[in-house]
């Protein structure tokens, strides 16, 4: 999936990967999209409920072996 923007936050663990995103983000217009790249196990959940509470879109979760890849629109 294509994205403007790219976040690595490997090797963080919450909330770090959350107050990073919020921060790219906020570089971004409506409608951009933010891919961010995590390790911490619990990343998924998280960032549906930050999507939920913000009105920003999760567009998609890749979860692989080593890390997690997740593509946010924003609002």
């Amino acid at each position: 999936m294509e994205y403007d923007s790219f976040l690595d936050a490997s090797g963080l663990l919450c909330p770090l990967p959350l107050l990073k995103t919020k921060k790219g983000l906020a570089e971004l217009n409506s409608g951009q999209i933010l891919c961010i790249k995590t390790t911490d196990p619990h990343a998924s959940q998280d960032f549906e409920l930050f999507c939920k509470q913000t009105g920003n879109h999760l567009l998609k979760q890749e979860v692989g072996q080593e890390f997690t890849l997740h593509w946010i629109s924003r609002k």
